[in-house]
């Protein structure tokens, strides 16, 4: 592990951690096209900068409700293999860099249900837990037929 440079997050009243490498950009909710059929937390396809992005809602997916709506709520959009892919987060605060002293796994075993979170920053006034979009990608229940979905949309664009 070394230092992590992480944009921070908030859904329901924790802070979550994503590394900046995986960032892309950090868009405001715009139209929406839903994709019939899919599971609770797929909003559906947003066009970000020309590319289709599926957006699912991170607060949905956490917390059982929607972040839908919020006005301060924003996508981060973030690289998954060959996907792109938005997070609807309530907030998206701050770009931080957390040192690897405050890194630790410790704890996280209760989570087996989450295996997105690799790890939680403890910092002197707050915990922030680190995720994986990739991994979080891949173990979502839907997520196959999300990135198909996308590719068919792509041929028939062209």
């Amino acid at each position: 592990m070394s230092d992590l440079k992480a944009v921070i997050v908030q859904c329901g009243n924790e802070e979550y951690a994503i590394s900046v490498d995986v960032v892309v950009s950090i868009e405001r909710l715009e139209q929406v096209n839903p994709i019939p059929h899919l599971p609770n937390y797929m909003l559906g396809l947003m066009r970000i900068r020309g590319e289709l992005v599926p957006i699912l809602d991170f607060e949905q997916i956490l917390y059982d409700r929607s972040a839908k709506g919020r006005e301060e709520a924003r996508v981060v959009v973030v690289q998954t293999g060959s996907l792109f892919i938005g997070l609807l987060v309530l907030d998206a605060k701050e770009i931080l860099d957390i040192p690897e002293r405050a890194l630790t796994s410790s704890g996280l075993m209760a989570y087996s249900r989450t295996p997105y979170f690799t790890t939680v920053a403890n910092l002197e006034n707050r915990m922030i837990t680190v995720v994986d979009p990739m991994i979080l990608s891949q173990t979502l229940v839907g997520m196959d037929e999300i990135g198909e979905y996308v590719e068919t949309q792509l041929v028939q664009e062209k």
